[in-house]
């Protein structure tokens, strides 16, 4: 019987002149430092299926628990497939793998498996968990040119629960997969954790393990072979079992406080809902000096706000900041939380000359705040500025917001936008940093020469560089396309939106 003493360390397997190499690694506790699939379900169960779906998979775990390390690795998995999967429909799932699980997947890389996976030419992925899982994180975010992951049955478009021939891929599953993959050629190096990677990499020419050592730190931020800028989901941490309880009983908790912050921003005076908030645990901090508002009988414009883009209620906890209520122009929000919002909001129409004629004829009227992004970015990353308002005014002054959630996202790009403000609020201690930065100097607008282009990079860089983030060229039709496949686009008929 083979024992883990057969196989030497993962430090003892040399990265170097791997280039004409295939490598073969099991995922969880191998590529990952984790070894618990549990939280990656948890995440499927949750996005794809809500709270009562998570909650079936917590009360089904104490079974999976039992039979993965009791009776055998394949039952535990099976049912810890079943709670989360049966009845979802596939493209949900496919959904949730390709614009969720990567950003939890890629803050737990082991450093030393990614070290040798990464040189060889050729890279493999065995593993239990469900192949429609993790087949998108592998290929995309690592480069795997072969993801062989337990296939699990579907009909009419739904998954079943239950596992496809010849069922979990485990123990002799594992070789007989890579023994129909790779014929008589066996791959170069084999890369396990536990027994029933044994078999497979027997097979291999050369066979490491890794050790269970839980206090590796996963590779860094700056060393990952793809930046993860987009992602949704409303989970801000990986939800561990403890974890996933606490979020079940917050849940009708949080809900019913979100709904007093969200009364308490819309019915009280603008000057009061900064104290409000802070009475109801919502942290609002402001740096930098606003400019003092124009009146009407000045015959001056309004000055617009350019505002980093982080959640739809920039435009609010601007208006709190300042006092005063600022109208917002945005490229869509859901009816819902124009109904709730405490502050004038506009819809662009996505036509230049349109949009253009409006923000003239509110800036008129007084102050305006926009976001040019035209949509959230959660990653430390700013993406491209509209240069629109750059041609409409020079009375510019840029804002960076930045916010902290410790529980839920309050962004969406899958999901229903409505529901953006109820989630952020349902935080416990929620929290927005308004700073008020400059106004542009006149020698750098459209009145000095200036083109609308020279002047929103100007502005992107300055807030970039308050915030400590990177500026990139990305635009609203890349996040879609990434995370929801699709452009962004919100037809004007029937009315409903896909984003802010």
């Amino acid at each position: 019987m083979m024992t883990a003493a057969c196989f030497r360390s993962i430090h003892d397997c040399a990265s170097t002149g791997r280039e004409n190499d295939a490598v073969v690694a099991d995922m969880d506790g191998t590529l990952l430092r984790g070894r618990s699939s549990f939280p990656y379900f948890a995440l499927v169960a949750f996005e794809a299926g809500g709270a009562l779906r998570l909650l079936f998979l917590l009360l089904l775990s104490p079974l999976a628990g039992f039979l993965y390390y009791f009776i055998s690795e394949s039952a535990g998995i099976r049912v810890l497939i079943f709670a989360a999967f049966a009845g979802l429909r596939v493209s949900d799932i496919e959904s949730v793998a390709r614009a969720v699980l990567p950003k939890f997947y890629s803050g737990d890389l082991h450093p030393e498996s990614w070290r040798v996976f990464s040189a060889c030419g050729k890279r493999c992925v065995l593993t239990a968990n469900p192949r429609i899982m993790v087949e998108a994180f592998l290929k995309d975010f690592l480069g795997a040119d072969l993801v062989m992951g337990t296939e699990v049955s579907t009909f009419k478009g739904r998954a079943t629960g239950f596992v496809k021939a010849p069922g979990v891929l485990v123990d002799d599953n594992k070789a007989a997969a890579l023994r129909a993959a790779f014929g008589d050629t066996p791959p170069e190096i084999g890369l396990g954790d536990r027994h029933t990677d044994f078999p497979f990499m027997s097979l291999c020419k050369e066979s490491y393990i890794v050790p269970k050592k839980p206090e590796v730190k996963a590779v860094s931020v700056d060393k990952l072979p793809k930046a993860v800028i987009f992602h949704d989901g409303r989970l801000v941490q990986k939800p561990t079992p403890f974890l996933a309880l606490l979020i079940i009983l917050w849940v009708p908790v949080g809900f019913l406080l979100a709904c007093l912050r969200i009364a308490a921003g819309a019915l009280l005076p603008m000057p009061l809902v900064y104290y409000a908030f802070w009475a109801l645990g919502v942290r609002v901090t402001v740096k930098g000096t606003p400019p003092p508002p124009v009146t009407k009988s000045s015959g001056k414009s309004g000055v617009l706000f350019i505002c980093s883009h982080r959640t739809l209620l920039d435009p609010i906890f601007l208006s709190t900041a300042l006092g005063r209520p600022i109208p917002a122009v945005t490229y869509s929000v859901s009816r819902l939380s124009e109904m709730i919002s405490p502050i004038k909001t506009v819809r662009l129409s996505r036509d230049r000359a349109t949009d253009a004629a409006m923000i003239r004829k509110l800036l008129q009227e007084g102050d305006l705040a926009i976001c040019p992004e035209g949509t959230t970015c959660r990653e430390p990353f700013l993406l491209r500025f509209s240069s629109l308002f750059a041609e409409l005014t020079d009375e510019l002054v840029p804002v960076a917001m930045v916010n902290r959630m410790s529980m839920f996202h309050g962004t969406t790009a899958r999901g229903w936008k409505g529901m953006d403000p109820f989630y952020f609020f349902m935080n416990p201690s929620p929290a927005y940093e308004v700073t008020f930065l400059n106004k542009v100097p006149l020698e750098l607008t459209r009145g000095a020469g200036k083109s609308s282009h020279d002047v929103a990079n100007y502005i992107q860089r300055v807030i970039a560089a308050t915030l400590s983030y990177e500026c990139t060229a990305f635009t609203r039709k890349d996040k879609y396309t990434a995370l929801a496949g699709n452009d962004g686009t919100v037809p004007e008929k029937p009315k409903q939106v896909m984003g802010c």
